[in-house]
């Protein structure tokens, strides 16, 4: 008898039609209810979910003992519970990789048409309310030759670094551990954040969601930062406080900022919604056609690997390979 299979969201056809012979269930466009997700659960013996549904222990319990392999759409996965899913035996995949150029492409998007505020210019244009060009009209800092500062060196912070290069702009970065051949290859240079925040014209974060990221850039983080600087975030909403930087924005505290990620998606902080200075954009960080498939193409190959036996491309806890899932 088939594996039963549950899609926790309607993923394009190039994961979908991997799947083949599996009794699949796919739980429709909009993200599901509680309680739809643990009553498909049940009997589950993978999941492959995206960055809307929390996979947790109780998630877990209600698919069973049948449950081998919970497979991500997505880079992160703070929205799986790891240290569960590793207790019960159960293998966490992700797709990293497939959308780094992607999602860098979305960062430095957001990096200037907040510089150059792209944003509130065609807002102006829509509303009727444009009267023609004027000499001082929507200006905004440069770009080129200005410092950029990316919080967190890996494959994705370190291909924004990669398109600053031929924006002429000198690059600081902070990580876990230094990167020397990336330092060698893009002449980025490593810092401490606090130097790096005071320094860059332009800062863009690409940490995932830990607790110690958590909240790391807030009311103090900001006050550091130029007055005429612009933040991006396209990795997870909660690293910036969104009331912090509401208050930083309206009182011109930094200059501008460009969100892709919000701290409780799909809402947005009140007091952002209210602001010319913020580009908002509703989580399109990997939105390309040709890249949602490669991930849901990885996601399909990850679960199927894992309810085969086989070692998934993408294993986040490896540890449980080559042991059974609790009964």
């Amino acid at each position: 008898m088939p594996h039963r299979v549950v899609v926790t969201r309607r993923i394009p056809g190039a994961g979908l039609d991997r799947l083949g012979d599996l009794q699949t269930v796919v739980l429709g466009e909009e993200p599901p209810s509680r309680e739809d997700l643990l009553a498909a659960a049940r009997g589950a013996s993978g999941i492959l979910s995206t960055v809307t549904e929390r996979i947790d222990a109780e998630v877990m319990d209600a698919a069973g003992p049948p449950l081998r392999v919970v497979a991500n759409m997505a880079v992160g996965y703070d929205n799986v519970d790891v240290a569960a899913a590793t207790a019960r035996g159960v293998v966490v995949t992700n797709t990293p990789g497939v959308l780094d150029e992607t999602t860098a492409d979305t960062a430095f998007l957001l990096l200037m048409a907040a510089a150059r505020r792209l944003g509130e210019a065609e807002r102006l244009v829509r509303s009727g309310r444009w009267r023609g060009w004027g000499p001082e009209q929507l200006t905004g800092p440069d770009v080129w030759g200005k410092t950029l500062g990316i919080v967190g060196f890996g494959r994705i912070g370190q291909a924004v670094a990669r398109r600053a290069r031929g924006f002429g702009m000198r690059v600081l970065y902070t990580s876990r551990s230094r990167r020397e051949e990336a330092e060698r290859e893009l002449g980025a240079r490593r810092v401490e954040l606090e130097e790096l925040l005071r320094e860059s014209d332009f800062v863009s974060l690409h940490v995932p969601l830990t607790p110690e990221t958590r909240h790391l850039i807030g009311e103090r983080e900001l006050s550091l930062m130029k007055p005429a600087a612009v933040l991006v975030n396209t990795a997870r909403g909660p690293v910036v406080d969104e009331a912090a930087l509401a208050a930083a924005l309206a009182r011109g505290r930094i200059f501008a900022a460009g969100l892709d990620v919000y701290e409780r998606e799909p809402e947005v902080h009140p007091a952002l919604l209210g602001l010319e200075n913020v580009v908002l954009a509703p989580h399109i960080g990997s939105a390309s056609i040709e890249t949602r498939n490669r991930m849901a193409a990885l996601a399909a190959e990850n679960l199927l690997a894992a309810l085969s036996g086989q070692r998934p491309p993408n294993p986040v806890n490896p540890e449980v390979l080559g042991r059974p899932p609790l009964d």
